[in-house]
């Protein structure tokens, strides 16, 4: 994978949560049972994706282009997984982005990818310099997404970017 330790973490921590076992199929069986019976509607949809103009739409199954382009790059990682990240990533992009990203240093099966470019921060920018370090390894080390978007800013406006 990467050289970041997270999405190894990530993917071992996904796939010893979602083995299926006696107990987790009880689960799943008295949980659908339960939103079967109540009268709300299960699926309410995913906020900001409108359907044909009228209420909300769901996402029940992942883009294949998606599927596709992280499964050549990570095969080893449950389907399940991908799929789930796929979902995300087709909501806020297209394939040539969430590759982007990648290329640029960070998964798309890590979430903090969102996050960075809901903060404004594009994979060209990962790679820019903030003092000694990268942005990619500010935001490794913990610094908050605004920050490095207020320094990259900064950066410009003095003319030194």
């Amino acid at each position: 994978m990467l050289d970041d330790p997270g999405v190894d973490a990530l993917v071992q921590q996904w796939t010893a949560d979602n083995a299926r076992d006696a107990e987790n199929d009880e689960i799943t069986r008295i949980a659908s049972q339960w939103l079967a019976d109540s009268p709300m509607p299960a699926a309410v949809g995913i906020p900001g994706q409108r359907g044909g103009g009228r209420g909300w739409a769901t996402v029940d199954a992942a883009d294949p282009r998606f599927v596709d382009a992280m499964r050549r790059r990570l095969p080893e990682v449950p389907h399940e997984l991908i799929a789930e990240a796929a979902k995300w990533w087709q909501m806020a992009g297209g394939v040539a982005e969430a590759e982007e990203w990648w290329d640029a240093g960070l998964s798309p099966l890590d979430q903090r990818a969102l996050d960075y470019r809901a903060a404004g921060l594009g994979p060209s920018d990962l790679a820019r310099r903030l003092g000694p370090m990268t942005v990619l390894q500010h935001l490794r080390r913990g610094s908050a997404p605004a920050w490095c978007v207020a320094r990259l800013q900064r950066q410009r406006r003095d003319g030194v970017a």
